[in-house]
């Protein structure tokens, strides 16, 4: 299948703060979004007039959230964490509305009860413990269980150890487990913290840092779309097991909504729906593809 996903640095540039995709109108484009949307038909419903679950995200960050410019509305914010919102509200009989914002504004978002959640790839921390309820845990795919720093082209594979690092200039995003990480890993002087990844994506290609720690299933997502510009350093982070998974935050007062959404997870995991809404999303968003993980042209999983 023909590589149909760019990301779009010069509107970055302009005003957006997500991680957006294209298509080039290749025949085969309707098939990226078909498993994916075969799940978000299932937990879309007519939920007019019913009370709202809004939810934070930063949609900056594929497989788990990230922008479909041909499409509008709520409906151009994508992702596996899109998919887990529409189920809990679902679950919840509310309607979802969602709330695009930074990664950073997305909890300081349900700490001043702007927002009723904020699902956006976030890990377990002493930190957010201390600020937030913290759900139960849900699993997609290696997306938090491996961090990685990504690098330029020709230092790819090359920076394997944390000694190669001496005096270069590593990135992550302010608020999130990849700031923890680089800090207590390379020191706060190696640190360099944005607020988007799509500018830390630029900042590594232009220079202004020499790695960027991501997520595994964000870096691929920014090499797919950058191939000939970074790849992956070779370098992995030891993750502690209490970092491995990700949580919802909610506000400290709402432990009924905390209980509900607890819930509703224990049901999807039940379920099994966690692994196959990763790879739906890990199509979209051309990390994968539906020969590599066994989908055929109308989204159905390919059981024999």
């Amino acid at each position: 299948m023909k590589k149909i996903v760019s990301l779009l640095l010069a509107a970055l540039l302009l005003c957006t703060t997500a991680f957006t995709f294209v298509a080039c109108g290749d025949a085969d484009d309707a098939t990226l979004d078909a498993a994916y949307n075969k799940y978000l038909s299932e937990y879309k419903f007519d939920s007019e007039g019913l009370e709202k679950l809004t939810v934070a995200l930063s949609p900056d960050f594929a497989p788990m959230e990230f922008v479909d410019v041909a499409k509008s509305g709520d409906d151009q914010y994508v992702g596996f964490d899109v998919l887990l919102s529409y189920y809990i509200a679902k679950e919840l009989n509310m309607d979802l509305e969602i709330k695009p914002m930074s990664f950073d504004a997305c909890m300081a978002a349900v700490q001043s009860g702007n927002v009723d959640l904020a699902i956006s790839g976030f890990s377990w921390t002493a930190e957010r413990a201390e600020n937030f309820l913290i759900t139960d845990w849900y699993e997609a795919g290696d997306n938090e269980t491996e961090q990685v720093l990504i690098t330029t082209k020709e230092n790819e594979n090359k920076l394997t150890t944390t000694d190669a690092y001496t005096g270069m200039k590593i990135g992550a995003q302010g608020g999130s487990l990849q700031e923890l990480l680089v800090k207590e890993t390379f020191g706060e002087d190696s640190m360099v913290l944005f607020q988007n990844l799509n500018d830390a994506v630029e900042g590594l290609i232009t220079g202004k840092i020499d790695a960027l720690a991501v997520a595994i299933g964000n870096g691929e997502a920014f090499i797919s779309a950058n191939p000939d510009k970074i790849g992956f350093s070779g370098y992995q982070f030891e993750i502690e097991e209490k970092y491995k998974n990700n949580v919802i935050l909610v506000n400290k007062n709402d432990n009924e909504l905390c209980d509900k959404v607890n819930t509703a997870l224990a049901k999807a995991k039940a379920a099994g729906l966690y692994d196959p809404w990763y790879e739906a999303c890990q199509i979209y968003s051309q990390i994968k593809t539906i020969d590599e993980l066994g989908y055929d042209d109308q989204g159905n999983k390919i059981t024999e």
